[in-house]
């Protein structure tokens, strides 16, 4: 290999990165990639903090695969001044940590994009090589930190404060650990000393500084933030980032963090946790809920609140377990077996899943039903610029037994079928639940007319429900309202679609269907009323929330863009997938 200077930096990059400052929508895209162990997703996420801190709009994806060691893993980090939905897929700086992954991502670079590599490996005038051997060596530091020098030098190339990468080391590393990156992150920016080639990045977002964070631990941070007591879950990507998180906040918020051995231990001792009187929610993957079916059917028998994570990734079985489909809409609303209320709830971005774990942790108790808040690989792990408002926290008690007795019937029948808790251990009153057909003391009947108080019971206590989380607003409306023609979407296909928003040949109406049980039936059909053009984009096979809508409201989608290969979509694609059905004839 040749040895190239330590900075080889072309006119046309140059001309590229400060041509962005004329347009306050145009972003910057840096891509990380290595093998596992290189500290890939950790190195994304401190560039996304930092940048955030700056008071950059940040959105960024982390894609690995299914091993331990070895395997490509890739970050890609897209910032601007105004809101970033998603990360886009030409960069402007690949930082390639091996060979791989100039192979696998040169071909994303736009023309005049720039590669930073080790030295041993530069090829030719787009490379910028830095020393990794030699600086390692005098930092006495481990493999794994020669990403802190890469981002050094992209401070320098990028002319963003090298102070402000210091903080985002200091808060995502170890007191011990610090202090090498920190030395490594100099080291990398005093090699890409240039005065001749001074490329500012993308200016500042004027909405000020906000943070950096991914929807595992948005949600996360509304369950806390509602007076979660317990968390129980089994380890399966993608909400094992959610058990870990939650363990770490254990002391701070006298949480309860358990790993029971299997998912069907997680959801019978969190049902118990709940019998108790205690705040519990549970996680797992698609195929992990998929064994909880029985127990989840029991919380809707006994009337038991409980909230469960239902991450899903590409299936069935085990599929391609760190990759993202929207494949479950229909197994979530339809999970359990027999009739019962339940509430299923679809954020699609970090500021959302903040909410549903506000809003899920005080409907479960409010109506004592189980909560499904159905989040995807995508939204629980990619992450982005956003705004979680400690205003929005509230922690609802639900309704509670002022003074049981001997008495007490823990399924008394009252006027909007919401019977008030007692726990056990309360004196002189027997708190009884039961996953058979019960009266209200909850004891096991069969009798016609007992079945039948009980079964009217559940579903005038889901008709009330309904009405109220209708009238909270189970859909996002935005765009050109006037428009006769909509993009229909949920989960966190919501990025790309908000971002290839601004790519579109003509202004359209943006629908964004949250709540999938109850669903409002009134409030979408309002919003795609006079509509000549729905266009339905999911990443299934078989346009799974296309065919509720059709089902509740009677409005059929006229076009399809779907998505099935378990990777998300990618706003400059979905734009031109987009205009190709706008300029249709009609």
């Amino acid at each position: 290999m040749r040895y190239l200077p330590s900075l080889l930096f072309t006119h046309r990059l140059y001309d590229t990165i400060c041509e962005m400052q004329k347009d306050e929508h145009e972003l910057c895209t840096v891509g990380i990639g290595g093998i596992a162990g290189d500290g890939i997703i950790e190195t994304g996420h401190t560039l996304g903090s930092m940048l955030t801190a700056l008071g950059y709009q940040v959105s960024a994806s982390f894609t690995y695969p299914s091993l331990i060691r070895g395997g490509h893993n890739f970050a890609r980090i897209s910032f601007a001044a105004e809101k970033v939905w998603s990360d886009h897929e030409e960069l402007d700086i690949l930082i390639a940590l091996n060979q791989e992954t100039i192979t696998l991502h040169r071909r994303e670079l736009r023309p005049g994009g720039l590669i930073i590599v080790e030295q041993d490996e530069a090829t030719d005038e787009q490379v910028i090589a830095i020393a990794y051997t030699e600086a390692l060596a005098q930092a006495q530091a481990p493999r794994i930190a020669r990403s802190s020098l890469t981002l050094g030098a992209l401070c320098r190339l990028l002319n963003l404060p090298l102070e402000a990468l210091y903080t985002a080391l200091q808060k995502s590393l170890k007191k011990t650990e610090s202090a090498a990156n920190t030395g490594l992150a100099r080291i990398g920016y005093t090699q890409i000393q240039s005065k001749k080639f001074h490329c500012p990045a993308p200016p500042l977002s004027p909405h000020g500084a906000k943070e950096f964070v991914n929807g595992n631990t948005a949600f996360a941070r509304g369950l806390i933030a509602a007076g979660l007591e317990y968390y129980l879950s089994y380890p399966m990507t993608p909400t094992t980032s959610l058990l870990h998180y939650l363990a770490r906040q254990k002391e701070e918020h006298k949480l309860t963090v358990i790993q029971p051995e299997s998912e069907l231990a997680v959801i019978n001792m969190a049902l118990g946790v709940a019998y108790a009187g205690k705040r519990v929610a549970i996680g797992s993957a698609s195929g992990g809920f998929a064994l909880m079916q029985e127990a989840f059917s029991l919380a809707g028998m006994a009337e038991l609140p409980l909230v469960v994570a239902v991450s899903q990734r590409q299936a069935p079985a085990t599929g391609v377990p760190t990759y993202s489909s929207q494949t479950d809409l229909r197994f979530c609303i339809h999970a359990g077996h027999g009739e019962f209320p339940r509430i299923v709830v679809a954020p699609g971005d970090p500021a959302e899943a903040y909410l549903a774990g506000i809003n899920a942790l005080n409907d479960a108790w409010k109506y004592q039903v189980p909560v499904i808040v159905l989040l995807d690989k995508i939204l629980s792990e990619h992450a982005m610029t956003s705004e979680l408002l400690p205003a929005q926290a509230a922690h609802e008690l639900g309704s509670v037994a002022e003074h049981p007795d001997s008495h007490y019937g823990r399924y008394a029948m009252t006027h909007n079928s919401i019977s008030p808790m007692a726990f056990p251990g309360t004196l002189d009153t027997a708190v009884k639940v039961n996953s058979y057909e019960h009266d209200e003391k909850g004891f096991t009947v069969e009798d016609l007319p007992s079945v039948s108080a009980m079964l009217g019971k559940r579903q005038r206590k889901g008709a009330l429900m309904r009405k109220d989380l209708t009238s909270r607003g189970g859909i996002k409306v935005s765009g050109d309202l006037k428009s006769n023609t909509a993009l229909l979407f949920w989960g966190s296909t919501k990025g790309p679609v908000q971002e290839a928003g601004r790519d579109l040949l003509r202004p359209v109406k943006f629908v964004q269907v949250l709540g999938m049980e109850p669903f409002d039936t009134e409030g979408v059909s309002k919003a795609l009323d006079g509509v000549k053009t729905i266009i339905n984009i999911e990443a299934n096979e078989n346009g799974q929330l296309a065919g509720l809508v059709r089902e509740r409201t009677g409005i059929r989608a006229s076009d399809m863009i779907l998505k099935s290969d378990s990777r998300p979509f990618e706003a400059g694609a979905l734009a031109s997938q987009i205009n190709s059905v706008l300029t249709k004839p009609l």
